[in-house]
């Protein structure tokens, strides 16, 4: 009986050691085989970035293509693969390297060899033209089958079937197609290059500088500004146009990039600056510098893409309040070269703090919007302090929207801007202001306010001159709180109208209050606020068909064809 008692214990053990072992072995495999994976993975990760780093491509990986798409190279049909965001190639993660090699870039300079170009041929790629294209040559569309099939230039954007490419078409000069008035293209600058090497300056016999209708236009993009909408457009500016053209204002300071306007013709660039009212005054700073440094005559006229919500500037230029890709690319670009230029006046708004003592220099902003005090400046106040403590938050509209008007109703209970008129000064152009029972007082360059509300007319029936943002004047009006606010914004009340001036000054005489300059805002203790004009910036304003219901800005429309008529 002992020996079985033993046998039987020494194969429990067994037994339970292969328990363990097997346990183990399922526990430590998929965790090998899990390690395994994301080490290969990382290592293609870091092979795929050498290439991008290395590349003359701009490649950009997406783990599904917005439409069906095939390899380039081997041209089987890919779901996910890198792209080029100038020429458009697409391409999956095992061909790259060969693609990389294979295929060139849009040129954004063409190497001279010898002479100057003035003309430079098709630069066809097969494959994955866009969805609604038809061939040059049939007119037939492009792209129907579910291949890799069909070219597209990448310069003129013209398609033509695998069938119709005949071998003319490769040699045959490349018109630039739609879009030739506002394309640098890469001949004109490696002329100029050369050109200045040999210190000549004559541009104006080198092609395009010498046509009449050559409206370069220089593309400034805000990548922070709404929703990575920045980066989709650069993409799609880069394709359309030269990529030298094209600026990621992340990565390069406006300054900077508006010195490709200096190789330019005078008074005819464009600049399209996508982003938010404050990218814009960013970019109508870096023209200001320009005009310091006496390059005044490169000085280019600004049209805007809106990104974000409720720019009220690109609003009242006529471009709209928020782009959210509604409008396709291509007629952004139509519209910049439609657009007519007219004057913007700029401020200067200068912050005197009270008190001998006080040896600090005054603060000094510039203003293109609108100054305030009082309510909406508390809004945005308190608007900035919740944003910076929980960013996450406030990435949508929708959010954004609710947490400001939960900060104007909050805002009507601890109502801290009372009784402003004892508080405050108002001088209109050197004559004080009797003012009524207020809690805030805005100072309006522009026609818009608070997101797409016209301030300074209102609603009703006593017509109001309208608010001009070229005439040297700023409407002053006055709130009577957050809630009187919010009924402006609806239109179911009207703003105090204080008057018009050519110079503004504030005096705040006692206690803290909430201010702000273009959506700017800070708390500010006693000061006197002088607000004097600056400067006119060159913008473009687009007359878009009107879907507002305010037959006031189309007369607003008709008044500023005039003036510019009168202008010119």
């Amino acid at each position: 009986g002992m020996e079985g008692t033993g046998s039987g214990t020494s194969t429990s053990v067994v037994a339970d050691w292969s328990l363990v072992f097997w346990t183990l072995c399922s526990v430590i495999l998929p965790v090998l085989i899990t390690l395994w994976c994301s080490f290969q993975r990382s290592r293609r990760q870091v092979l795929i970035r050498d290439i991008f780093r290395k590349s003359k491509h701009d490649w950009h990986y997406t783990d599904l293509f917005g439409q069906p798409s095939y390899c380039c190279v081997c041209a089987q049909h890919i779901l996910q693969g890198a792209f080029c965001n100038c020429c458009g190639l697409r391409v999956s993660e095992g061909c790259l390297k060969k693609a990389d090699q294979r295929f060139l870039c849009k040129e954004i300079m063409m190497r001279s060899n010898g002479g100057a170009h003035s003309s430079m041929p098709h630069h066809w790629i097969r494959g994955n033209v866009p969805l609604c294209s038809c061939c040059m040559i049939c007119k037939q569309q492009c792209g129907t089958q579910p291949k890799l099939c069909d070219y597209r230039c990448v310069w003129c954007q013209y398609t033509v079937h695998d069938e119709c490419m005949m071998d003319n078409l490769k040699t045959e000069e490349c018109t630039f197609g739609e879009f030739r008035d506002l394309i640098i293209p890469p001949y004109y600058l490696s002329t100029i290059n050369q050109m200045r090497k040999d210190r000549r300056t004559n541009y104006e016999k080198v092609v395009p500088y010498c046509r009449k209708h050559w409206m370069p236009v220089i593309v400034l993009a805000n990548t922070r500004s709404g929703n990575n909408m920045g980066e989709t457009l650069l993409g799609e500016f880069k394709i359309l146009l030269n990529p030298v053209q094209v600026f990621d204002l992340r990565k390069i300071a406006p300054a900077k990039a508006l010195q490709l306007c200096t190789l330019l013709p005078c008074n005819a660039v464009r600049v399209l600056v996508c982003g938010g009212d404050g990218t814009v005054g960013w970019v109508l700073d870096a023209i200001d510098e320009m005009k310091i440094k006496g390059q005044e005559r490169y000085v280019p006229q600004v049209a805007v893409l809106p990104l974000g919500t409720g720019n009220d500037l690109s609003n009242t230029l006529g471009w709209g309040a928020g782009y959210a890709g509604e409008v396709p690319v291509e007629q952004i670009l139509r519209n910049v070269m439609e657009a007519d230029g007219i004057k913007l006046d700029r401020w200067k708004v200068q912050v005197t703090n009270k008190g001998y003592y006080n040896l600090r220099k005054p603060k000094v902003f510039t203003m293109n919007n609108y100054f305030s005090i009082g309510p909406d400046a508390l809004m945005a106040l308190n608007f900035h302090a919740h944003r910076e403590k929980t960013p996450s938050l406030f990435s949508s509209r929708i959010i954004n929207k609710a947490v400001y008007f939960f900060y104007g109703t909050k805002d009507c209970l601890v109502q801290e801007c009372k009784d402003l008129n004892k508080k405050v000064e108002l001088e209109l152009d050197g004559e004080k202001i009797q003012l009524p029972n207020l809690e805030g007082i805005i100072v309006l360059n522009i026609g818009y306010w608070g997101g797409g509300c016209r301030l300074w007319e209102g609603m009703g029936d006593e017509p109001y001159p309208l608010a001009r943002h070229d005439d040297g004047l700023l409407e002053v009006v006055g709130v009577h709180g957050s809630f009187h606010c919010a009924q402006i914004q609806v239109k179911l009340a009207n703003p105090v109208r204080l008057g018009q001036a050519h110079t503004v000054r504030l005096i705040l005489k006692s206690s803290k209050m909430p201010m702000q300059v273009d959506g700017e805002p800070w708390a500010q203790g006693p000061c006197t606020v002088t607000i004097t004009h600056k400067t006119h910036a060159l913008v473009l304003y687009h007359s878009s068909e009107q879907t507002d219901d305010d037959a006031s800005s189309v007369s607003e429309q008709d008044h500023m064809k005039e003036q510019t008529d009168e202008d010119v």
